[in-house]
């Protein structure tokens, strides 16, 4: 049974080191990517919005920030609306 616990353990243990890996990668694409790590619960909660007022489809509508300097972002949102 020891070497079946010690087999159990290290699988275990490369999950963890698995885990922390992916969570570096993300970090670093999150950090070139310029978009803050709250916004794309931002664009789920304004698509939400605007679903609740007007019958569209999600790919009606587009969300982007951009970074014009250190002190002004813009927020730019696009509605395709149905006739």
């Amino acid at each position: 049974m020891a070497l079946l616990d010690f087999f159990l353990s290290r699988n275990k243990n490369t999950a963890n080191v698995a885990k922390e890996r992916l969570q570096i990668i993300v970090a670093e694409q999150r950090k070139y990517n310029n978009e803050p790590d709250y916004f794309p619960q931002l664009k789920r909660e304004i698509l939400s919005v605007i679903c609740k007022y007007v019958n569209i489809e999600p790919n009606m509508v587009t969300v982007q920030l951009d970074q014009k300097n250190e002190d002004i972002s813009i927020l730019e949102l696009n509605i395709i609306l149905p006739d």
